[in-house]
Protein backbone atom coordinates (compact mmCIF):
# COMPACT_ATOMS: atom_id res chain seq x y z
CA UNK A 1 0.00 0.00 0.00
CA UNK A 2 1.14 3.64 -0.84
CA UNK A 3 1.39 5.53 1.77
CA UNK A 4 0.13 9.24 1.68
CA UNK A 5 3.02 11.64 1.02
CA UNK A 6 4.73 13.87 3.64
CA UNK A 7 4.10 17.87 3.24
CA UNK A 8 7.94 17.88 1.48
CA UNK A 9 7.04 16.51 -1.03
CA UNK A 10 4.29 18.67 -2.96
CA UNK A 11 3.51 22.32 -2.98
CA UNK A 12 1.25 23.49 -0.92
CA UNK A 13 -1.46 24.50 -3.30
CA UNK A 14 -2.16 20.28 -3.53
CA UNK A 15 -2.81 20.07 -0.07
CA UNK A 16 -6.55 20.16 -0.50
CA UNK A 17 -6.49 17.51 -3.65
CA UNK A 18 -4.58 15.27 -1.26
CA UNK A 19 -6.60 15.56 2.07
CA UNK A 20 -9.33 14.63 -0.08
CA UNK A 21 -8.17 11.22 -0.87
CA UNK A 22 -8.87 8.47 1.70
CA UNK A 23 -6.51 5.83 3.34
CA UNK A 24 -6.51 2.55 1.22
CA UNK A 25 -4.87 1.08 -1.36
CA UNK A 26 -4.18 4.02 -4.29
CA UNK A 27 -5.41 1.81 -6.76
CA UNK A 28 -8.15 0.41 -5.53
CA UNK A 29 -9.20 4.24 -5.00
CA UNK A 30 -8.25 5.17 -8.19
CA UNK A 31 -10.59 2.00 -9.71
CA UNK A 32 -13.61 3.33 -7.60
CA UNK A 33 -12.89 6.91 -7.85
CA UNK A 34 -13.11 6.18 -11.81
CA UNK A 35 -16.49 4.51 -10.95
CA UNK A 36 -18.44 6.99 -9.68
CA UNK A 37 -16.82 9.21 -12.30
CA UNK A 38 -18.13 7.39 -14.87
CA UNK A 39 -21.61 7.13 -13.01
CA UNK A 40 -22.23 11.04 -12.75
CA UNK A 41 -21.42 11.78 -16.27
CA UNK A 42 -23.25 9.05 -17.59
CA UNK A 43 -26.31 10.51 -16.18
CA UNK A 44 -26.18 13.92 -17.67
CA UNK A 45 -27.37 14.87 -20.78
CA UNK A 46 -25.70 16.26 -24.50
CA UNK A 47 -27.51 19.24 -23.59
CA UNK A 48 -26.92 19.40 -19.73
CA UNK A 49 -23.37 18.94 -20.45
CA UNK A 50 -23.15 22.56 -21.87
CA UNK A 51 -24.82 23.94 -18.75
CA UNK A 52 -22.15 26.38 -16.95
CA UNK A 53 -23.39 27.74 -13.38
CA UNK A 54 -21.90 31.26 -14.57
CA UNK A 55 -20.75 33.01 -17.48
CA UNK A 56 -17.19 33.22 -16.74
CA UNK A 57 -17.18 29.50 -15.45
CA UNK A 58 -16.41 26.37 -17.86
CA UNK A 59 -19.18 24.01 -19.04
CA UNK A 60 -19.49 20.17 -17.90
CA UNK A 61 -17.79 19.06 -21.00
CA UNK A 62 -15.03 21.46 -20.33
CA UNK A 63 -14.69 20.43 -16.56
CA UNK A 64 -14.25 16.82 -18.12
CA UNK A 65 -12.31 18.26 -20.65
CA UNK A 66 -9.94 19.40 -18.02
CA UNK A 67 -10.01 16.97 -15.76
CA UNK A 68 -8.36 14.49 -18.51
CA UNK A 69 -5.84 17.16 -19.70
CA UNK A 70 -4.76 17.41 -16.19
CA UNK A 71 -4.59 13.62 -15.40
CA UNK A 72 -2.13 13.16 -18.89
CA UNK A 73 -0.34 16.30 -17.46
CA UNK A 74 -0.14 14.80 -13.88
CA UNK A 75 1.13 11.31 -15.49
CA UNK A 76 3.61 12.70 -17.40
CA UNK A 77 4.89 14.30 -14.28
CA UNK A 78 5.04 11.19 -12.19
CA UNK A 79 6.82 9.36 -15.23
CA UNK A 80 9.68 12.39 -15.74
CA UNK A 81 10.26 11.91 -11.66
CA UNK A 82 9.78 8.69 -11.35
CA UNK A 83 12.27 8.14 -14.29
CA UNK A 84 14.83 9.80 -11.89
CA UNK A 85 14.70 12.24 -14.65
CA UNK A 86 15.49 15.89 -12.35
CA UNK A 87 14.91 17.88 -15.09
CA UNK A 88 12.11 21.14 -14.23
CA UNK A 89 9.48 20.74 -15.42
CA UNK A 90 6.93 24.01 -16.72
CA UNK A 91 3.52 24.51 -15.36
CA UNK A 92 0.85 25.23 -17.28
CA UNK A 93 -2.39 27.18 -17.58
CA UNK A 94 -5.33 25.31 -17.33
CA UNK A 95 -7.33 28.30 -18.85
CA UNK A 96 -5.27 28.25 -22.11
CA UNK A 97 -5.57 24.70 -22.44
CA UNK A 98 -9.20 24.58 -21.90
CA UNK A 99 -9.96 27.54 -24.44
CA UNK A 100 -7.34 25.65 -26.82
CA UNK A 101 -9.25 22.71 -26.65
CA UNK A 102 -12.90 23.28 -27.99
CA UNK A 103 -14.10 20.52 -25.50
CA UNK A 104 -17.53 21.99 -26.58
CA UNK A 105 -17.56 20.93 -30.47
CA UNK A 106 -16.74 17.09 -28.35
CA UNK A 107 -19.79 15.13 -27.40
CA UNK A 108 -19.60 14.37 -23.89
CA UNK A 109 -19.25 10.43 -24.55
CA UNK A 110 -16.30 10.78 -26.22
CA UNK A 111 -14.71 12.87 -23.76
CA UNK A 112 -15.57 10.54 -21.17
CA UNK A 113 -13.85 7.83 -23.27
CA UNK A 114 -10.58 9.71 -23.30
CA UNK A 115 -11.28 10.39 -19.88
CA UNK A 116 -11.43 6.17 -18.88
CA UNK A 117 -9.15 5.93 -21.37
CA UNK A 118 -5.96 8.06 -19.69
CA UNK A 119 -7.07 7.22 -16.38
CA UNK A 120 -6.46 3.08 -17.47
CA UNK A 121 -3.29 4.60 -18.57
CA UNK A 122 -2.69 6.04 -15.12
CA UNK A 123 -3.24 2.75 -13.49
CA UNK A 124 -0.26 0.92 -15.74
CA UNK A 125 1.96 3.21 -14.87
CA UNK A 126 1.32 3.41 -11.36
CA UNK A 127 1.76 -0.37 -11.26
CA UNK A 128 5.32 0.37 -13.07
CA UNK A 129 6.90 2.13 -10.51
CA UNK A 130 8.96 0.07 -7.69
CA UNK A 131 9.29 1.10 -4.45
CA UNK A 132 12.20 3.55 -4.40
CA UNK A 133 10.90 4.96 -7.28
CA UNK A 134 8.11 6.84 -5.23
CA UNK A 135 10.07 8.85 -3.15
CA UNK A 136 12.33 10.30 -6.68
CA UNK A 137 12.62 13.75 -5.77
CA UNK A 138 11.86 16.50 -8.83
CA UNK A 139 10.15 20.14 -9.94
CA UNK A 140 7.06 20.76 -11.33
CA UNK A 141 6.42 24.24 -11.96
CA UNK A 142 8.88 25.57 -9.47
CA UNK A 143 8.04 23.58 -7.39
CA UNK A 144 9.04 20.03 -5.57
CA UNK A 145 7.35 17.02 -6.36
CA UNK A 146 7.54 13.49 -6.08
CA UNK A 147 5.58 10.73 -8.24
CA UNK A 148 3.57 9.52 -4.63
CA UNK A 149 2.10 13.23 -4.11
CA UNK A 150 1.36 13.38 -7.90
CA UNK A 151 -0.46 9.83 -7.56
CA UNK A 152 -2.42 11.65 -4.75
CA UNK A 153 -2.74 14.81 -6.37
CA UNK A 154 -4.30 12.79 -9.79
CA UNK A 155 -6.72 11.08 -7.71
CA UNK A 156 -7.30 14.02 -5.45
CA UNK A 157 -8.36 16.47 -8.57
CA UNK A 158 -10.45 14.02 -9.70
CA UNK A 159 -12.86 13.85 -6.47
CA UNK A 160 -12.41 17.52 -6.41
CA UNK A 161 -13.91 18.42 -9.42
CA UNK A 162 -16.28 15.83 -9.00
CA UNK A 163 -17.60 17.54 -5.78
CA UNK A 164 -17.80 20.68 -7.89
CA UNK A 165 -19.82 19.33 -10.37
CA UNK A 166 -22.29 18.00 -7.93
CA UNK A 167 -22.62 20.92 -5.79
CA UNK A 168 -22.43 23.86 -8.56
CA UNK A 169 -23.17 22.04 -12.03
CA UNK A 170 -25.98 19.46 -11.08
CA UNK A 171 -28.06 20.81 -8.33
CA UNK A 172 -28.12 23.85 -10.30
CA UNK A 173 -28.44 22.54 -14.11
Amino acid sequence: MLSKPNDNEFAPYYEEYINMVPEGGLLEILNDSLAETISLFKGISEQKSMYQYAPDKWTIKEVLGHMTDTEIIMCYRLLRIGRGDATPLTGFDEDTYVKAACFNDRTLENLLDSFIITRQATLNLIKSLRSGDWVNTGTANEQIATPRAIAYIIAGHEMHHRKILEERYLRRA
